[in-house]
């Protein structure tokens, strides 16, 4: 089993190192620094999992999980960071990773939500499962995000990211301005988009919709 593991703080990395080889004695472990480092190694080479911070130099843990999908590459992706699981959770596992781990349940939590991922299962806290019930989506969040809008914000999410400015659209669909502004206000939330780049390559890692 090969591993690759991504963080800034090289007690961490030893940490996870400790850690992964008493649980996987016999996996082999690959330690990087950076978001760059680590896209470049799963470009290159097959990893049964990667396990990324968010804040690294460079590009960023959650930017690496978006270009990961984009780019086709399948090697799962566990995020372990010490930004708040309530606020970055879903963010992560929107974005296509198989899970979130706080770093100060590292120890208790991660032999188990690496198992869970290597069976091919998401592994999402109790908290996280309380967030997607509150919103809507059950507990499965392999279900693509977009499935979760309308047929009209699916319809403006691709014209947004062919380019069309508010008021094109709001022509093209015979609809008012401020209509078009406030559909899409609920997709940026619905979405987790912080702006358009977001959207467009959120829309251009699909095949369809």
């Amino acid at each position: 089993m090969k591993i690759l593991i991504a963080d800034d703080h090289l007690v961490v990395r030893k940490g996870l190192i400790q850690i992964l080889m008493e649980e996987f004695p016999m996996a082999v472990i690959e330690a990087v620094r950076t978001g760059d480092e680590a896209f470049e190694k799963m470009q290159h080479n097959q990893y049964h999992l990667a396990i990324l911070d968010i804040n690294m130099p460079g590009t960023n843990g959650l930017d690496v999980v978006r270009k990961s999908v984009s780019s086709g590459i399948t090697t799962p992706i566990l995020v372990l960071s010490s930004l708040p699981e309530d606020q970055y959770a879903l963010r992560v596992l929107r974005a296509g990773a198989y899970g979130f781990i706080g770093k100060e349940k590292a120890v208790e939590e991660l032999a188990n939500a690496i198992r869970k991922i290597l069976s091919g299962r998401k592994y999402i806290t109790d908290a996280v499962s309380e967030q997607l019930l509150a919103i809507g989506l059950g507990s499965d969040p392999s279900k693509a995000p977009h499935e979760s809008l309308s047929a009209r914000e699916v319809e403006i999410m691709n014209l947004l990211a062919a380019g069309k400015t508010v008021s094109e659209i709001a022509e093209e669909l015979s609809i008012a301005v401020t209509t078009v502004s406030t559909y899409r206000l609920r997709l940026f939330e619905k979405m987790n988009f912080q702006n358009n780049a977001d959207l467009m390559r959120y829309v251009s890692s699909l095949k369809s919709l």
